[in-house]
């Protein structure tokens, strides 16, 4: 069911991001919010889409306010134009409202779906704002935005300067650095295994599919290491400095013969 949800949002982006493509190409008007959702009113009522009922209604709106958003960054240039979401590749949806949490039993309830247990990771405090269930690699992960008031933190130490390099993963004014992960160069050979086993297989067959969700987990794998590694790093450093002043650089550009 969380899947078909998250299905039905992805094809109300992509007809919507179709919609506004076709009117641009005619010489119309950009849609706005509530043109689309209208548009998606109409949707519901086709016999081909129908099954959008299923869904909640709140997820689908909020996908909408998602495109809009994106056509917003691009046209202030912070980001690249929308494009056509893919089967398996960030599957969401989102709740603005509707939501209970139940942290003594470790239980959330969503909209149409009813109670889901879940594995508590942290507290949730504060006022719940709204609910995204994300899919990443066959799993299911739920983010709770709340609003709270907290007491304005005191800094402690100093000024630290950051110099990102590549022998060295950071390098700090007071002598200290710190060393690369390499994450990937950990799994390369057995992803380069998988990878080889994915490419003998016929494409889009049953065995095709077992092997990609195999080098999908690998590279979940790669990506939650060096995720961990970037929040231990940027936290240590955070808690033990008052302000910190990073180059403004970008490291891929930086040449790959570094080390000497």
């Amino acid at each position: 069911q969380m899947r078909r949800f998250a299905g039905s949002c992805r094809f109300v982006f992509n007809k919507a991001l179709a919609l506004q493509k076709e009117r641009y190409e005619q010489g119309e008007k950009k849609l706005g919010y509530a043109g689309l959702c209208k548009a998606l009113t109409e949707w519901k009522a086709q016999p081909e889409t129908l099954w959008l009922k299923e869904t909640h209604s709140q997820p689908l709106q909020q996908t909408l306010k998602d495109l809009e958003r994106a056509y917003a960054n691009f046209f202030e240039k912070r980001a690249d134009f929308p494009r056509f979401k893919k089967k398996g590749t960030g599957d969401s949806f989102r709740y603005p409202q509707g939501c209970k949490l139940d942290q003594g039993n470790s239980r959330v309830f969503l909209p149409k779906l009813g109670w889901i247990r879940y594995r508590n990771s942290r507290d949730v405090l504060g006022d719940i704002k709204n609910v995204t269930a994300s899919q990443s690699c066959g799993k299911w992960f739920v983010s709770i935005q709340t609003e709270r008031e907290v007491e304005q933190p005191i800094p402690n130490g100093g000024a630290v300067g950051i110099d990102m390099g590549i022998a060295r993963f950071a390098t700090l004014s007071d002598g200290s650095f710190v060393e690369p992960l390499n994450s990937f160069r950990k799994h390369e050979a057995r992803l380069r295994r998988y990878q080889r086993a994915m490419s003998r297989k016929t494409k889009f067959s049953s065995n095709w599919k077992k092997a990609k969700a195999k080098v999908k987990k690998i590279h979940t794998r790669i990506a939650n290491v060096r995720k961990d590694f970037l929040h231990k790093a940027s936290a240590t450093i955070s808690k033990n400095h008052a302000l910190v002043v990073v180059e403004d650089l970008k490291v891929s550009n930086m040449s790959r013969s570094a080390k000497g």
